[in-house]
């Protein structure tokens, strides 16, 4: 039997701490021995057929495959499944719906990215780009480090003002909405992006010395938020380094400025921040084995408790 697990099933479980640990032990994981694939094309009309396989974790017996249909015009934007399969079988343990794991799982990694490289003491944020994946990056950041202001920006100034008032509420911290990506980022320490933009949305002149910025909209070739300038000057973490050259992430990144992966930094591998004056960057573009960290916390939390719809597809 596959178990059938919804958003409000999903929102329901899932859980930020725990989402945070399954996310941290994949990336200090050992390598699996699987390439992830990512699976990028374009039908007839106005959006994005994707493809992440296979979702791989040391430790855990299943993987994953995860489908897209991602048109920037709809809402939501993002549709699909994510279909869990037994690792010994190929049994279809479970699909769930991958707007709400594609969110989180994304969302939660960019908080520990952000919060690995940014200053200790980092804690005015500023959010461009006010959806979904904004949602859990400031939920996982706020598990991770104090945050005592924020400053939000969108395209849509009513659902700016929405999720200022929100998580100020939530965090008890002064909130401000900002017109535009520039005045946002003016008197921020942290900056997180999560949009559509196809050109860059901040350069090297918008951000002060010392400012982190974790860019998640860059996630397909000729997607674009920040600058050649601010990458080529910056410190720059991705989470895989061929898929983020694949997708173009490292085009306008200085080859000598590029500092490996947020695995390699976890892992003590490698250095993140340098210099309290140095401007640091996370822009990761999602991994297949991400979705099955939380896919299997979610499934063995479904199956705990009795949640979710069980269905035959063999009947």
């Amino acid at each position: 039997m596959t178990l059938l697990l919804a958003r409000s099933v999903l929102e329901s479980l899932l859980d930020p701490a725990r989402c945070l640990d399954a996310l941290r032990r994949g990336f200090t994981a050992g390598p699996g021995g699987t390439a992830a694939r990512r699976v990028v094309t374009k039908p007839p009309g106005e959006g994005t057929a994707t493809a992440l396989l296979p979702g791989v974790v040391e430790g855990v017996p299943a993987y994953t495959v995860k489908v897209n249909a991602k048109f920037p015009g709809s809402r939501p934007a993002l549709r699909g499944v994510v279909c869990l399969h037994g690792l010994g079988t190929g049994e279809l343990l479970a699909q769930l719906d991958s707007a709400t794991v594609t969110a989180w799982r994304t969302g939660l990694a960019a908080a520990l990215g952000t919060h690995a490289l940014a200053r200790p003491g980092a804690s005015a944020v500023a959010v461009i780009g006010a959806g979904a994946q904004a949602e859990l990056v400031l939920r996982g950041l706020s598990e991770l480090r104090e945050v005592r202001g924020l400053t939000v920006c969108d395209l849509d100034a009513a659902r700016a003002a929405d999720f200022a008032a929100r998580h100020g509420a939530r965090l008890d911290v002064p909130a401000a909405v900002a017109p535009d990506p520039r005045a946002a980022a003016r008197d921020a320490e942290i900056v997180v992006m999560a949009t559509w933009a196809r050109s860059p949305l901040l350069d090297e002149a918008d951000v002060a010395p010392g400012t982190h910025l974790t860019s998640l909209g860059a996630d397909e070739p000729g997607k674009a938020e920040l600058g050649a300038g601010l990458l080529e000057g910056a410190r720059v973490v991705v989470d895989d380094v061929p898929l983020a050259a694949e997708m173009g992430v490292l085009a306008d990144a200085g080859a000598g400025r590029e500092a490996g992966t947020l695995g390699d930094l976890l892992r003590g591998q490698a250095s993140g921040r340098l210099r309290d004056d140095e401007i640091t960057v996370y822009a990761p573009v999602g991994l297949p084995w991400q979705d099955l960290a939380l896919s299997w916390t979610a499934y063995t939390d479904a199956r705990a408790a009795g949640a979710g719809v069980e269905f035959d597809f063999l009947a």
